[in-house]
C-alpha cells in the first residue's frame, strides 16, 4: 500500500455505495464499474424514494390549484428553491430560476439577457476550454445582434492563460462566459479573480458550474458573479432540472425568454403583465417532480459535507493518475494546477472509442469522445479522449480494475 492508499478511506467510500442501488449490479457477469459521473452521477435511494413519493402521494400540478394536493406540490416545489438559495448562498430565492439544466440555463441569458443589450460592436469573451453549451448559444446571439465573440486561449497543462485574458477584456466586453470545472480537462478555473477582473471593466460574468457543484462548495455572494448555472443530474440528482442564478436587478430588467402559462400575472389580446420574479421566467408546467428531488440530493450531498468529498475524491484522482502511469502508452490530457476529479486521457495505438467499447464488456464505464468539448480536443491535437471521472462512492480497487481493463484492451488490440 502506498502513501495514497492510505489515505483513501475505503470503508467510508464502501458506506456510500451502499446508497446507490444501482451500484449493485453486474455487466456481462463482471462487477458495474461507473467512472461517469462527469456526464451524469447516479441517484442515491433517498432522491429515488422522493420521486415515488412524490408521484403516489402529492402528484398534481403547482400554484394554480386550492386543494390540498396542489399546495403540498407548491409548498414542496417552492421548497427546492429556498434548499437551493441556502445551498449556493444567494440572496434571496427569486433569484433562483428553475430550467431543464445548465444548457438552458446559458440560453435562457443569451435570449433573455443578450438579445435586449448586445448590439453590433460589442464583444461576448469566453475560453478555449468552454463545454459546447457555453460556445454554440452565444455564437448564435452574436450572429443576431452582430456582436463579436473572443476567445481565451489556455496552455498545454489546460490551465487558464490569465495574462491573456486581461489582454482580451476591454470596454467592448459585455460579459464573460466561463466554466467552473472544465468536464474534459477537469481544470478548476480562478473563477473568483476572473470576476474581479470583468467587473473592474464593467462586464458581467456568467458561471457554467456544471461540473463544480457536486464537488466543492459554491457561495454566489462571495464570488459576486451575476450569474451562475448547473444541472441536477450531476449532482446526485433527476435528470431534466436545473438552476439559473442571477442577480435580482439584472432578472428584473431581462424580458422573458418563453411566454405561456404561470409567467404572467394578467393577459389579454392587447397586452399581457408579467409575473413576478421568479416566476417570470418559468413559462408552463414545470418538471415539478425533479424539482422535488432536487432537495433530496442537496440534503444528502450536506450530510456528507464537501471536505469530507474532496477529500475523498482528490485523493482517489491522485491514485489513478500514479496507477495508470504505468500503462504503457497512458497519457493524461490536462494537468492544471488546480483539478477536480476527471482523468482524460489516451492510450498510443488505440483509440477512445475501442478503448470504452471492450472497457464495457468488463464492466467499466468510461465516457470516450470529444466530451462536447471539440475545441479542447483541437487545442491538444487528438480526435477524442477517454475519460474517467469519479464521484464520492468510487474506491481504489475500481482504479485497479480500470488498469486491468486497459491493459486486456492492449492485448485484444494487439498494442
Amino acid at each position: 500500500m502506498n502513501a495514497v492508499t492510505k489515505l483513501i478511506d475505503t470503508k467510508t467510500a464502501a458506506k456510500w455505495r451502499k446508497d446507490f442501488p444501482i451500484l449493485d449490479q453486474t455487466i456481462d457477469g463482471k462487477d458495474l464499474v461507473y467512472l461517469d459521473n462527469a456526464a451524469t452521477t447516479q441517484k442515491p435511494a433517498c432522491v429515488i424514494e422522493t420521486l415515488s413519493r412524490y408521484y403516489s402521494e402529492i402528484n398534481a400540478n403547482i400554484h394554480r390549484g386550492v386543494h390540498t394536493l396542489s399546495q403540498r406540490a407548491t409548498d414542496e416545489y417552492e421548497g427546492t428553491r429556498e434548499s437551493v438559495r441556502r445551498f449556493i448562498n444567494a440572496g434571496n430565492s427569486s433569484e433562483i430560476i428553475f430550467v431543464r439544466g445548465t444548457t438552458e440555463a446559458i440560453n435562457l441569458v443569451a435570449n433573455a439577457w443578450g438579445a435586449s443589450e448586445l448590439k453590433s460592436g460589442d464583444e461576448i469573451l469566453i475560453t478555449e476550454m468552454e463545454h459546447h453549451s457555453n460556445i454554440v448559444p452565444w455564437q448564435m446571439i452574436c450572429e443576431k445582434t452582430g456582436a463579436s465573440l473572443k476567445v481565451v486561449p489556455i496552455d498545454d497543462n489546460g490551465d487558464l492563460l490569465i495574462d491573456e485574458y486581461k489582454k482580451l477584456i476591454n470596454e467592448k466586453t459585455r460579459l464573460v462566459g466561463v466554466v467552473h470545472v472544465s468536464n474534459a480537462l477537469g481544470t478548476v478555473n480562478p473563477v473568483k479573480e476572473i470576476i474581479d477582473i470583468a467587473h473592474a471593466h464593467g462586464a458581467l460574468v456568467l458561471i457554467d458550474g456544471a461540473q463544480a457543484v457536486a464537488h466543492m462548495p459554491v457561495d454566489v455572494c462571495d464570488l459576486d458573479c451575476d450569474f451562475y448555472a448547473f444541472s441536477g443530474h450531476k449532482l446526485y440528482g433527476p435528470t431534466g432540472i436545473g438552476v439559473l442564478y442571477g442577480k435580482e436587478a439584472l432578472l428584473e430588467k431581462m424580458p422573458p425568454w418563453q411566454g405561456g402559462g404561470d409567467m404572467i400575472r394578467m393577459v389579454t389580446f392587447d397586452r399581457t403583465e408579467y409575473n413576478d420574479l421568479p416566476w417570470k421566467f418559468e413559462a408552463g408546467t414545470p418538471n415539478i417532480a425533479d424539482t422535488i428531488g432536487l432537495t433530496s440530493a442537496i440534503e444528502y450531498i450536506e450530510g456528507i459535507g464537501f471536505d469530507a468529498i474532496k477529500a475523498h475524491e482528490d485523493n482517489l484522482l491522485a491514485y489513478a493518475i500514479e496507477t495508470l502511469s504505468s500503462v504503457p502508452g497512458f497519457r493524461v490530457i490536462g494537468t492544471a494546477k488546480e483539478k477536480a476529479s476527471v482523468l482524460s486521457f489516451v492510450i498510443e495505438g488505440i483509440h477512445p472509442h475501442d478503448l470504452g467499447t471492450i472497457l464495457d464488456t468488463e464492466g467499466i464505464a468510461i465516457r470516450t469522445g470529444h466530451h462536447c468539448a471539440m475545441p479542447v480536443m483541437n487545442r491538444f491535437g487528438v480526435p477524442a479522449t477517454a475519460r474517467a471521472s469519479f464521484a464520492l462512492y468510487n474506491t481504489a480497487e475500481e482504479v485497479d480494475t480500470l488498469k486491468a481493463g486497459l491493459m486486456k484492451t492492449m492485448e485484444v488490440m494487439g498494442v
